[in-house]
């Protein structure tokens, strides 16, 4: 019976190469001259710093266009709005790297897939969501169906089987 996974997974290399690439280039630009702007990688956990709430801005700019770039979606970055103040007038964001489709998300595409009345089967199974059906054209139906009902987070379908 061929069937395929729907998951969400984000190049760690690609990250870390442009998180290097944000810190080389804030340490050439002439605005940030003296100042303290970097981007920090811890797993999949970024910590950007700066020394004000508008570089801060330009950091996050700077680190989406590498990200752009290297082929990552910016899509599974999760920025929080809240901006922590440090020593002094310095300021920090917290971003988070999404990897896994979470259980709501899962949930809302099984049930956009059995709203469908297609004949396939969706089965959540940890963080990825397996779709098995009858026929190979079902499941590319599928695909479509669920690549333009979930447009606000990144999804990769793999491991297509006949």
């Amino acid at each position: 019976m061929p069937s395929f996974d729907i998951v969400s997974e984000v190049d760690k290399t690609e990250v870390k190469n442009a998180v290097e690439q944000t810190n080389k280039e804030v340490g050439t630009r002439f605005d940030f001259k003296g100042s303290d702007a970097r981007v920090e990688q811890a797993e999949l956990e970024l910590t950007l710093f700066a020394d004000n709430d508008f570089q801060l801005g330009q950091v996050q700019d700077i680190l989406n266009g590498k990200l752009t770039r290297r082929g990552v979606d910016i899509k599974c970055l999760e920025v929080p709005e809240k901006i922590k103040k440090i020593s002094g007038n310095k300021v920090k964001r917290t971003c988070k790297v999404k990897v896994g489709v979470e259980s709501d998300l899962a949930k809302r595409i099984v049930k956009l897939i059995k709203d469908s009345k297609m004949k396939v089967q969706a089965s959540i199974q940890g963080d990825t969501v397996r779709v098995s059906g009858a026929k190979r054209d079902d499941l590319q139906g599928a695909i479509a169906l669920v690549k333009k009902g979930v447009s606000d987070f990144p999804l990769q379908f793999q491991n297509f089987r006949d």
